[in-house]
């Protein structure tokens, strides 16, 4: 699997509500000039529960397609539907990404026997690696230890994105890591923490804004880990502003700021950030240096 800083990357749309395709494009060549090592498209950042399936199909292509095997492309195929999960990953799989990343089933949950059934029968039937995603503060439910231990074992799971925010959780999952089982930082103010206790990279915010950053904080920890501790303790701040409110919607309103976009437009229920919100972030940009 991918080692490195993985961007969540942004879905962006035009003034008009339509996925801009263009700026897809531009943001791709923008990330591998930058030194980013793979691309998610789908994930929480890309506002996948809004988006058709149809848009969901020309996302995947064309960021397929503009990527040309330069660097790993992975897709989300999140849903509480375990059938649609699958045809989905099936679907994306087909059109050649690299790999799947399957959140938790939300809103209807599971119990304990469900979600091991649930991630097993989407490993079972894509094909390509899946990499699990945790994140109980998005979904209502996490993936119990047990459940990482016998989930790492099976073939086609390939690791697991890791954002709960519990270091004793990470460290209780990091004992069942290895070349086959792989984790990677979900929280872009904890990476130095999870690259200490195994991970090989990160599934990242941040690096929207910063993906050379990104990388470099990644790539160098496994020589220079005081060089990496500094970096991401130096952007700290920007870090958290990027989280004032509901993500995507900083993030896409920092990229703006910076030039990235022309605008920072959402899908509803997600809405511009407030004013507030972006006089915190603004400051932080600025302290930062990425604005003016």
């Amino acid at each position: 699997m991918i080692k490195g800083s993985i961007v969540a990357l942004v879905t962006p749309f035009t003034a008009d509500d339509r996925v801009d395709f263009s700026k897809l494009r531009e943001l791709v060549e923008f990330h591998i000039a930058k030194g980013t090592d793979g691309i998610l498209v789908l994930g929480t950042t890309g506002e996948s529960p809004s988006l058709t399936h149809t848009e969901q199909v020309e996302i995947v292509s064309t960021t397929v397609e503009a990527v040309d095997g330069r660097i790993h492309v992975m897709a989300g195929i999140g849903s509480n539907d375990t059938k649609k999960s699958i045809a989905l990953g099936q679907e994306f799989g087909a059109m050649g990404v690299d790999s799947l990343l399957a959140i938790t089933p939300y809103y209807n949950k599971t119990n304990e026997a469900g979600m091991f059934k649930h991630f097993t029968a989407i490993a079972d039937n894509v094909p390509k690696p899946v990499i699990l995603y945790n994140v109980p503060g998005r979904t209502g439910c996490g993936i119990s230890v047990q459940n990482v231990e016998a989930l790492a074992l099976h073939p086609n799971i390939a690791g697991i994105k890791e954002a709960s925010g519990n270091l004793g959780y990470v460290m209780e999952i990091s004992r069942y890591l290895s070349e086959d089982f792989v984790m990677y930082s979900g929280n872009d103010d904890m990476i130095i923490p999870l690259l200490s206790v195994g991970a090989v990279g990160v599934i990242s915010v941040w690096a929207n804004i910063m993906p050379d950053t990104v990388h470099e904080v990644v790539a160098s920890f496994s020589t220079n880990p005081e060089k990496s501790l500094r970096l991401q303790l130096k952007h700290l701040d920007v870090i958290n502003g990027l989280f004032v409110e509901t993500n995507p919607i900083p993030v896409k309103y920092a990229m703006t700021q910076m030039g990235l976009l022309e605008n920072g437009d959402l899908r509803l229920p997600l809405d511009k950030i407030s004013r507030s919100g972006a006089a915190k972030l603004g400051s932080y940009l600025r302290e930062g240096d990425l604005i003016k």
